[in-house]
């Protein structure tokens, strides 16, 4: 419970509430996302890659199944080769299992990911071989949705009033079976309308969706972008570029490499006469969509790159001339500039005379430099702190992300044992567990050693620089398997910045007298000054971090 308080509060404070940001502040967001794109591409392969490194071995068919289909949610919008490669590996383990329906899943994932990057044989063949009567009925939303987007990734190859009718013939059957209160089908009954220019309250039931959708969430990018396309039918330019941006910069910030956004916003300022921004944009979208290798994307925006690129191109040229012609005019200054630095030259005579009356000032000067350079210096120290503090924030909510998957799959597995028991009405079973601390307990282990490899991963040399602020015999020896004893565990916090007592024992489960007495003791144990020790003890690693 504990853990859940503390995770929802993260939350809180890590997103803002929802608002609406005028378009010139907007557009700065989004340039600012433009240039750290490979940021936000770092901090998802991170993510990645982290996920995979707390794969166990000894995972059943089942768990692997489950973990790969994981990564492939990770990589369906980031690289469709990567997808493609791990929905092919659940598609083996499902027939080695038998299990019909984990097949089916895997088959439907791959019609998207094949039809979006060119394979649109490989996709209607596994179309054509799925009967939908035999499908799960919790498959059906994806069977729908894999026949829409095959339509509407061919179309992009080549448009057919067929396609665009068939487009309409499984959204209709879609909705049709998914829950009427969910956001998904809220999205597709909007699509839908705009599809069919069936505007209406179309615009007010999007913005109140987006007032309630955080811009973390993958809709936010997908309800924004759905507002530009009705301010386009409704030809309103400002409110337009303002939802496309805003849809761009979400899909930059969730390193979202399939994406339309940037491509209906390059247009957008191509329109305006913004030729610099068009290609900015439409070279980025080139570039998500070769990425993600995303072909109907790429189709789609070689017409539009051609346009932008060539007016791009003569705009390149005339600067060109417009340059040559700074060039002569920077020469003709430069005739003149040595004119005046003969001048400047007699006027430095004259200034010689004066020395004498400015070394005072010279002084009082040298004074006020030697001020501003402590100033400086305290400056450099404070901005060395704030660098290290912006550095365990990034490791720590990677982190935190990844352990709160953990948890709420535990979570779900231990609703799912209650449920189980309470539907055989093994009522006695379920009071013993309740009872139990041993789950808690559990956790308890696990949050602790999460906590010392994380603080371990950012502060290799701990244990050892710890030791070296200890007197000889008193020096800590970390039993076999140990990464920090509850005496170093109590100093890591302190080390983060977190002194008080209290938090502390709340944090390790001790009595405030405990924790006093392990940092009594850690400062008569000190081989530095008892007063200095928990300073020097703030300070390890700060080096490591620097550098």
């Amino acid at each position: 419970m504990k853990n859940l308080f503390l995770s929802s509060f993260i939350v809180l404070i890590c997103f803002p509430v929802f608002a609406l940001d005028s378009t010139d502040t907007i557009l700065t967001k989004l340039n600012f996302a433009l240039k750290n794109k490979e940021h936000y591409v770092r901090l998802k392969e991170e993510r990645i890659l982290n996920f995979k490194k707390i794969k166990s071995d000894n995972l059943t068919q089942e768990q692997e199944y489950n973990y790969n289909k994981t990564l492939y949610t990770e990589y369906q919008k980031f690289n469709s080769d990567s997808a493609i490669l791990y929905v092919k590996k659940n598609l083996k383990i499902a027939v080695q299992l038998q299990n019909k329906e984990l097949e089916d899943l895997a088959n439907l994932q791959l019609v998207t990911l094949y039809s979006s990057s060119g394979k649109y044989r490989e996709s209607e063949a596994i179309l054509k071989s799925i009967n939908k009567k035999t499908l799960s009925a919790h498959l059906l939303p994806t069977y729908y949705i894999s026949y829409r987007e095959f339509f509407e990734h061919y179309a992009a190859n080549s448009y057919n009033e067929e396609y665009r009718l068939q487009i309409i013939k499984y959204r209709d059957s879609l909705l049709k079976v998914l829950e009427p209160k969910t956001l998904d089908y809220k999205i597709n009954r909007i699509q839908q309308n705009i599809f069919l220019r069936k505007f209406g309250n179309t615009q007010k039931q999007l913005l109140a969706l987006l007032k309630n959708t955080p811009e973390e969430n993958p809709q936010y990018a997908m309800i924004t972008y759905l507002l530009g396309k009705i301010n386009e039918a409704t030809n309103n330019l400002e409110l337009r570029k303002k939802y496309y941006a805003l849809s761009a910069a979400s899909d930059l910030k969730n390193a979202n490499k399939d994406n339309a956004s940037l491509q209906e916003l390059a247009l957008v300022f191509y329109e305006i006469g913004d030729v610099d921004m068009a290609y900015k944009l439409t070279q980025s979208a080139i570039e998500d969509a070769l990425y993600c290798n995303v072909q109907f994307r790429t189709l789609l925006m070689s017409e539009v790159y051609s346009i932008i690129n060539t007016v791009y191109l003569e705009k390149e040229a005339k600067r060109k001339t417009e340059l040559q012609l700074y060039l002569i005019c920077i020469s003709l200054l430069s005739v003149f500039l040595v004119a005046a630095v003969i001048y400047v030259y007699k006027q430095m005579k004259k200034v010689s005379k004066i020395r004498a009356e400015l070394y005072e000032t010279t002084q009082k000067l040298a004074k006020l430099n030697k001020e501003i350079t402590e100033t400086n210096e305290q400056l450099q120290e404070t901005n060395s702190q704030l660098s290290e503090s912006n550095h365990v924030k990034e490791e720590y909510i990677a982190h935190f992300f990844s352990l709160c998957s953990t948890y709420i799959n535990k979570l779900e597995n231990y609703r799912i044992i209650l449920n189980k028991k309470a539907t055989a009405k093994q009522f006695d079973e379920i009071y013993k567990m309740l009872k139990s601390t041993t789950l808690v307990d559990n956790e308890l282990e696990e949050l602790y050693k999460n906590f010392d490899i994380i603080f371990l991963n950012l502060y290799p040399t701990f244990v050892k620089d710890f030791n070296t602020l200890l007197i000889p015999e008193e020096q800590i020896v970390l039993k076999q398997g140990e990464l920090l004893n509850t005496e170093l565990r109590i100093f890591a916090l302190i080390r983060l910045g977190i002194t008080d007592s209290v938090k502390i024992a709340a944090f390790l489960r001790y009595s405030l007298s405990t924790i006093y007495n392990y940092r009594t003791r850690g400062r008569n144990k000190a081989a530095v000054s008892r007063n200095d020790f928990e300073e020097m003890v703030m300070k390890i690693g700060s080096m490591a971090l620097k550098s």
